[in-house]
């Protein structure tokens, strides 16, 4: 082992009456940050700004509730009543969820508003990796998301038993730091999302390829850094592995069977009607036998 990690976590931030999570400013700041990078993007496409903004509105409290409820699920047994539900200051969320809240709740307000889903979701894929890696740090300042002892070098060497930790940490032992490693491996997705906006113009680049990079590449390293997560598990998996089974293989196989863009969501592409085409019924019928009337050529002009 050459070296690890060590540091004492800050929990709580104390203002005045006030005691304030740096994990919750981090996911605060990253979904900020992350909408500020789709908006360049919805402003090239001529998009209504305010139909964006309220979409996101929609989005924001959508990631709250999604990534409650998804914890919720997948760890009943860790409340003893239904009020306990709802104290989500007390932590206990799910990032997974959280982007499936997200886009479920905002989806019939991008409807509502005919804009094209596939396409705000390419716009958007760039800053949902950003807003996770603002997300990380949060969790990298509380050492929250500790795994199983681990001799690696970027291990985490847990504190004190007096200093408080985001997750359970026996003191002195080193263990895996997944935020750390999500935190890395998102970066080079970062990256690579970016890559694909700048050559969004190449034939192979359809509505929705970039969305489906973002999910089987995300729910990829989910699947492994989970295994290094001390988490409820079902037949050997956690929830967030289940999850991001599924999203995987639904996104793999778009990327490599389907390669077009789905035909949902694609409002945008509705035919719009042809303002100077009369509609059939408006045209007088002609009585039966009789010509059409005939018109005379245009004069010239001297």
């Amino acid at each position: 082992m050459l070296s690890v990690i060590s540091y004492d976590p800050l929990v709580q931030i104390e203002l005045g009456p006030l005691s304030i999570s740096p994990h919750g400013i981090g996911i605060a700041l990253g979904f900020v940050a992350g909408t500020r990078l789709m908006i360049p993007v919805a402003q090239r496409n001529g998009w209504d700004l305010d139909k964006v903004y309220a979409c996101v509105v929609r989005a924001a409290i959508g990631s709250i509730v999604g990534a409650r409820a998804a914890y919720v699920l997948n760890h009943v047994s860790d409340f003893d009543s239904v009020v306990d539900v709802f104290k989500v200051w007390e932590g206990g969320i799910s990032l997974l969820g959280g982007f499936f809240g997200a886009i479920l709740l905002a989806l019939p307000k991008v409807k509502k508003h005919g804009l094209p889903f596939w396409k705000l979701m390419d716009a958007s894929v760039p800053g949902m990796a950003l807003g996770v890696i603002i997300g990380r740090i949060g969790d990298l300042v509380i050492a929250d998301h500790l795994g199983t002892t681990t001799t690696f070098f970027l291990g985490y060497r847990c504190p004190p038993s007096s200093v408080e930790t985001g997750s359970p940490c026996v003191a002195g032992t080193v263990v895996h730091q997944t935020a750390l490693y999500d935190l890395v491996l998102t970066c080079a997705l970062l990256a690579v999302l970016l890559w694909l906006r700048r050559t969004s113009g190449r034939p192979e680049r359809y509505a929705g390829f970039a969305t489906m990079v973002f999910g089987a590449w995300y729910g990829t390293q989910r699947i492994f850094e989970d295994f290094l997560r001390e988490d409820v598990r079902r037949f050997g998996l956690t929830g967030s592995q289940i999850t991001a089974g599924l999203t995987l293989a639904v996104c793999l196989t778009w990327l490599l069977a389907v390669r077009r863009t789905p035909r949902w969501g694609r409002w945008d592409e509705q035919a719009a009607p042809d303002p100077a085409a009369a509609p059939a019924d408006l045209v007088p019928a002609l009585p039966e036998g009789a010509d059409a009337p005939q018109t005379d050529p245009p004069q010239e002009q001297e």
